[in-house]
């Protein structure tokens, strides 16, 4: 096994670059207004439901419907719409009647899987709750499940109608969608907040409140499905449905199915796991009258966690996904090497120093974010979160790499790779349940970024084979080009707060010291990884910056 030249350096490299991060910055345009109105949804939903029983009675009902979507359909539809769309486009109909085709039997598969699993709610939060849970959490959280459910389709249909946009090389409306779902169920919970009782009992909860909590989420997921038909109509694109699947050759298109559904399986097996060891801490620290982190308080951890892997890591994976897919087909590894390069030193300018900030800034963020908490609740957060970002650069390298093999239409290596992902986090969960109480969802999240880093090395090794070799000494000067400008900027920030921490106290520090060590961070961080001519950061810091210029009055 070889390496290739290390193309790092080139003048084309570094115009492809470019026009790559200028394509990320567009897309993650919407992530960040997105992910934006996200951390106002989940602080509202926090105020609404609290983070004790209730709360987690809550999450596991909502998190259902995207578990389900994605066993059964989300990562099967994403492994193989974008591959096998861009190969249709060499039939003599330009692909029309194979995607037609595909799409029909995706349609129908996911109205036939919601409908099962809404009837079978009780039965999946009985199996993602702790044997613990009294019958009245347990009813409560599966009156939240029913309303829940139907989300299962229109996450469907969302991820259908965006990755065919996708695949024609339209990615904005897929990423600006969310924003809509946001928007509408912010506007749920607001009408919550003015007119229900706030973090309310077990007990305390009546049919009006969970219909509004539960139906506003799940109207919200659907007008994020329903807003992609007018760009994917202005595309040019027309749906037909298409009965009849022999003889266009959706062989290739299900044998990836069936592995990447062998995947998910054992990532939502690990999952269950996680699910109840959350749910028993939660549950047993009430009992014993402590404030424990549980599964709300992983999930919004999580939340906080995906920030910076959903505005840069996806919106660039996004559009690398399509090249790749290409590149693969006609058998062009050079240019596939040179994306996956690309993808690996690009990501890392944001999850390097996100890692770092990460440490420093964490719990003025989780304070500023969660208000309506109590301290310990945002400390329990706080203290979860960081324990995840020890694998935040491994989950974003994984995430590439992935779909490396997906461009292939290779599933079954994702597949051995998912093994060793979930039995890792699996055994630290079950360890776990041997730490004190408040220490078993930290357990847990560490353990998720235990499991990241050996995906990371296991799927780096795979690569390498499959590419017949992949240069890494420019990404490894990247990466730690951009740790010394973190850690130095990190030590900034830090120095920042203390000094703020002596003139602001109370609720008014949290957001102040966010605010004022954020912008010292972000600041020094790009200074230093410009001084140490880190090219990265002006690749994709550019784009935005000129962005903003053409948005200001008078350009």
């Amino acid at each position: 096994m070889t390496d290739a030249p290390d193309t790092g350096s080139t003048g084309s490299t570094g115009s492809t670059d470019a026009s790559l991060a200028r394509s990320t910055a567009g897309m993650a345009a919407g992530t960040v207004v997105s992910r934006v109105l996200g951390m106002v949804r989940a602080s509202m939903t926090l105020a609404v439901v609290g983070t004790l029983l209730a709360g987690d009675a809550w999450d596991v009902a909502n998190t259902l419907p995207n578990i389900i979507y994605l066993l059964l359909a989300g990562g099967v539809l994403n492994a193989v719409l974008v591959p096998q769309i861009t190969r249709a486009a060499s039939h003599a109909d330009g692909g029309r009647e194979y995607v037609d085709r595909l799409l029909t039997i995706a349609i129908t598969g996911m109205v036939v899987i919601a409908v099962i699993f809404t009837l079978a709610a009780g039965l999946l939060v009985r199996l993602y709750s702790s044997g613990t849970w009294t019958p009245q959490v347990r009813s409560l959280s599966t009156a939240f499940a029913l309303i829940c459910m139907p989300q299962i389709f229109f996450y469907g249909l969302y991820t259908l109608l965006g990755q065919v946009l996708n695949a024609r090389n339209q990615f904005a409306a897929y990423m600006w969608a969310p924003v809509v779902a946001n928007v509408v169920a912010i506007g749920g919970m607001a009408y919550f907040l003015l007119n229900y009782r706030h973090q309310a009992g077990v007990a305390s909860w009546t049919s009006p409140m969970i219909w509004v909590l539960a139906g506003s989420a799940t109207a919200g997921i659907a007008a994020q499905a329903l807003v992609l038909v007018l760009p994917l109509w202005r595309s040019g694109f027309r749906f037909t449905p298409r009965w009849g699947f022999r003889g266009v050759g959706l062989r290739t298109a299900s044998t990836v199915a069936l592995w990447t559904f062998g995947a998910l399986s054992l990532s939502t097996v690990g999952f269950i796991i996680t699910s109840q060891v959350l749910t028993y801490a939660g549950q047993a620290g009430n009992a014993a009258g402590l404030v424990v982190p549980g599964k709300i308080s992983y999930s919004n951890a999580f939340y906080i966690f995906m920030l910076p892997h959903s505005l840069v890591t996806v919106s660039l994976v996004t559009a690398l996904f399509t090249r790749m897919s290409k590149a693969a087909h006609v058998g062009n590894l050079d240019e596939v090497r040179a994306d996956v390069h690309r993808g690996l030193r690009l990501t890392a300018v944001a999850t390097v120093p996100a890692t770092v900030g990460a440490f420093v800034l964490g719990f003025s963020a989780t304070a500023t974010l969660y208000p309506a908490n109590s301290e310990a609740s945002t400390r329990g957060i706080a203290t979860v979160m960081m324990a995840m970002m020890f694998g935040l650069v491994p989950f974003g390298v994984m995430f590439l790499l992935q779909r490396v093999f997906y461009a292939f239409e290779d599933a079954k290596t994702p597949f051995r790779l998912q093994i060793v992902v979930t039995v890792i986090a699996t055994i630290a969960n079950l360890a776990s349940l041997l730490l004190p109480l408040r220490w078993i969802a930290v357990g847990v999240g560490a353990g998720q970024a235990l499991s990241n880093v050996a995906g990371m090395v296991v799927g780096l090794i795979l690569v390498r084979r499959r590419l017949d070799g992949l240069p890494l000494g420019a990404v490894t000067r990247t990466y730690v080009r951009l740790g010394v400008a973190s850690l130095v900027a990190g030590a900034s920030a830090l120095v920042v707060q203390l000094g703020l921490g002596q003139v602001v106290d109370g609720r008014l520090y949290s957001p102040v010291a966010l605010a004022a060590g954020g912008l010292v961070f972000a600041g020094i961080y790009v200074v230093v990884a410009r001084r140490l001519r880190v090219a990265e950061i002006d690749d994709l810091v550019g784009p935005v910056l000129e962005r903003a210029r053409r948005a200001l009055p008078g350009r």
